[in-house]
């Protein structure tokens, strides 16, 4: 009996330790006291959000957040000024986290308007602009990577975002557009997975500031299994660099071969005199059998070699030689680029040049 006793003495005690461990006791509310109408906090899309996808139509989540003193009605989403969704079933029915996936986005501007009422009738609404942008169509044939830096980072043809090392990347007036204004530490990194081809040719416009003497430009190394924190192995990819000859900047290419690297340096032809205020347009091409540099159209660096080795290689490095060619100090670039595109084949003179006419125009 005594057992029994105790037992139920147990539960008495635990049943009324429940009834007692509300965090918040339940409160009832005159609807009448609410006076505040809901707040609404879009979080996505922004206003003006840039939506850049490699399909014309496309999926897009709307995400917002609803809040009220009392107790919310409804919600609506508005696109466009078409209802896409209702809202009026809620968890928690003073905050409300919305999201709801719209089908079929297409190209253009559009307008997206939120209303949110509570049980007496206030209503809020808010209204965010945002843009679907057209897919960017290659200009060129065999253009695999575009880089306009027209004000982000976003490479187009694959729609594809860098790692962003250092600090003090910007955008200042470009030859065509913006252009990528470099820093004293910052530089891109992309995936290369598309760029390892056999043929291999990049183009791009590049005002020189000559601070820093020497910058790597572009860079598709492997690492430097060897000193991974002084990496400077040659042997893979290639190395676009320059650095001072007397009170030139000399612009060079370095090529490994697997076994071996290869140079292709045009001396004071390669010369860039950081003191002229303007554009110089550099192009190299790359094959199985030769390389060849270009300055603006014309062949500053030519000869054959063994072929490349792209083992690895699995980024590349706009701006600077970091993080895999920085033995010789080929570090963050402070000038200017604009109009990088890289193309899975070797381009003839003839279409380097016109690429830098229809730039110019």
């Amino acid at each position: 009996m005594k057992k029994i006793n105790l037992i139920l003495t147990i539960l008495f005690l635990a049943l009324s330790s429940c009834e007692q461990s509300y965090i918040d006791d339940i409160q009832e509310v005159d609807p009448g006291e609410d006076m505040e109408a809901p707040s609404i906090n879009v979080n996505f899309p922004l206003e003006g959000t840039q939506i850049r996808v490699v399909e014309d139509v496309t999926n897009i989540t709307i995400d917002a957040e609803v809040t009220d003193d009392i107790e919310i009605e409804w919600v609506i989403f508005i696109l466009n000024g078409e209802e896409i969704t209702r809202f009026d079933d809620f968890r928690d029915f003073r905050r409300a986290l919305l999201q709801y996936e719209f089908e079929g986005l297409e190209n253009g501007d559009h307008l997206l308007e939120i209303v949110a009422r509570d049980i007496v009738g206030n209503e809020t609404s808010e209204s965010v602009s945002f843009t679907k942008l057209e897919p960017y169509r290659p200009v060129y044939d065999n253009e695999i990577f575009y880089l306009p830096f027209d004000g982000d980072f976003t490479e187009l043809v694959r729609i594809s975002n860098p790692t962003v090392s250092g600090t003090g990347l910007g955008f200042a007036e470009g030859k065509v557009g913006r252009a990528y204004r470099g820093s004293s530490d910052g530089y891109l990194t992309y995936p290369a997975d598309n760029l390892t081809n056999q043929e291999f040719s990049a183009v791009f416009w590049y005002k020189l500031n000559g601070s820093p003497d020497r910058a790597g430009l572009l860079v598709m190394s492997a690492p430097d299994e060897t000193n991974s924190t002084n990496q400077n192995f040659r042997d893979k990819g290639f190395r676009l660099f320059r650095e001072a000859a007397g009170p030139n900047q000399r612009f060079k290419l370095n090529v490994g071969n697997g076994s071996g690297e290869n140079w292709f340096d045009g001396g004071p032809a390669a010369d860039v005199d950081p003191g002229q205020d303007d554009w110089t347009h550099i192009a190299i091409t790359i094959n199985q059998q030769s390389c060849t540099v270009y300055l603006n159209g014309e062949v500053v660096s030519q000869g054959t070699y063994p072929g490349i080795d792209w083992e690895n290689c699995d980024i590349i490095s706009i701006g600077s030689g970091a993080p895999r060619f920085v033995g010789w100090g080929h570090l963050s670039t402070q000038s200017l680029i604009d109009e990088l595109r890289i193309f899975d084949a070797v381009l003839s003179q003839e279409q380097i040049q016109t690429i830098m006419e229809n730039d110019m125009n």
